[in-house]
């Protein structure tokens, strides 16, 4: 901002000389954006691309992409927004569940006015906006999504009768146990796929905690009737298969389960068919994609939203530069460019014809429409670090009753989610 109002008052070449936009041998002087992407979120050839598109569209600014580790990431950013941001990052890429927790403090921009009035707030995903938030500010900008879809076995389907893909949970399930038979199963679904139950939550009508008005208390919210209603959906569906109730999807992976074995289906994102791809070329051509089932045929399922927003640290020192390339970045050119050559889904509902053609992405993309992410709260990390969703999952397979483990797990979200707790 502070170079746009000098440019207004610095109306001659000579004070524009003076005012330090131009240096005294007639050339533009130019400005470094340091832009921190985590590894594996975007090719190298995207960025070649963009960063070359970008210098060309804005000859005062220059950008210093650095690549990111998502292992220990959260300490660094921390660091970062601590620090003095003489050296530090004017753009971070954060995981968008994580934006609360930077913006609690204070340390990051308010980018409100910028979404409302030039980034097309109203189209975005809401499972990539809604946690972009903090006491109503949008502080992250949704840049991509990724969400699970069901992978399927299309010869299974077809050797048990099962001509179409079901558009409604009934349909699923009746589908599923035509699939479980004769040595196969119907579907391979971990005990523990809390991301899985959380869509069912949220298609009830539920919630995974509540919070007591803006800037209230937050309480665990598993045993309300509609939470309820979603983890005996998740039982009947996980009971038509051997997924072991005692673990998560990534123990084993299920990907390698699946190519392994007589599964019928799979819920994943759909990047995961090319691990499948990998154990077993035979299932080449046999694999198809379809969106999470909702209640009704009307719309999909809901399905939790995993993804990346662009945060811009408080402490920048190049700030105009900075809301540049966030804009940039989140504009339907190089946006739609992004999610074709990562098979991600685009960060606007309006943007998802834009790269049909592609099952897997174009399934991702009508379940992302129906998207949501985990609790906007900073304490949220410490959820799912000690996870009483997934104890509570197991248990109830077993055989416990649901209400009262859903009380306890809701007395121990509630206890996690507690400001005072250390």
């Amino acid at each position: 901002m502070r170079r746009r109002l000098l440019a207004l008052v610095c109306v001659s070449a000579t004070v524009l000389s003076g005012c330090g936009l131009i240096s005294q041998d007639g050339g533009s002087e130019r400005h470094t954006v340091t832009v921190w992407l985590m590894k594996d979120s975007a090719s190298q050839d995207f960025l070649k691309r963009f960063t070359e598109g970008f210098e060309a569209d804005h000859p005062d600014l220059d950008l210093d992409v650095r690549i990111q580790e998502w292992t220990g990431i959260g300490d660094k950013v921390q660091a970062a927004l601590k620090a003095d941001g003489t050296d530090g990052p004017d753009v971070i890429e954060v995981g968008n569940t994580q934006v609360p927790q930077y913006a609690e403090g204070g340390r990051l921009q308010d980018l409100t006015l910028e979404s409302m009035r030039d980034w097309g707030i109203r189209d975005w995903l809401p499972g990539l906006a809604e946690p972009g938030q903090w006491l109503s500010q949008q502080f992250g900008i949704p840049w991509y999504a990724a969400n699970r879809v069901v992978i399927y076995r299309k010869d299974l389907f077809e050797q048990a009768g099962v001509g179409e893909p079901p558009r409604t949970r009934e349909e699923w399930l009746t589908a599923t146990e035509k699939l479980d038979k004769n040595g196969d199963q119907g579907i391979y679904l971990a005990g523990q796929d809390w991301y899985t139950l959380s869509g069912l939550i949220w298609d009830e009508g539920g919630e995974l905690a509540t919070q007591d008005g803006e800037g209230g208390v937050w309480t665990g919210a598993l045993d309300s009737a509609a939470a309820l209603r979603g983890m005996a959906f998740y039982r009947e569906l996980q009971a038509l298969g051997d997924g072991p109730v005692d673990a998560d999807e990534e123990h084993p992976p299920q990907a390698g389960v699946f190519a392994k074995g007589q599964i019928a289906q799979i819920i994943a994102v759909p990047g995961q068919a090319q691990s499948i791809l990998r154990e077993n070329p035979e299932l080449k051509g046999k694999i198809g994609f379809f969106p999470v089932p909702g209640k009704s045929a009307d719309k999909p399922g809901a399905v939790f939203t995993g993804g990346s927003d662009l945060v811009v640290p408080k402490n920048t020192d190049q700030e105009d530069g900075a809301r540049a390339v966030v804009e940039a970045l989140v504009s339907t050119k190089w946006n739609t460019d992004l999610a074709r050559t990562m098979n991600y889904v685009p960060n606007k509902k309006s943007l998802a014809k834009d790269v049909s053609g592609e099952e897997g992405i174009e399934a991702m993309a009508a379940g992302a429409a129906q998207g949501r992410a985990t609790p906007g709260t900073p304490r949220w990390g410490a959820v799912e670090a000690d996870n009483p969703i997934k104890e509570y999952m197991t248990k109830v397979l077993k055989g416990a009753k649901a209400k009262s483990e859903a009380r306890k797990a809701s007395d121990r979200i509630t206890e996690l989610l507690d400001v005072n707790t250390r």
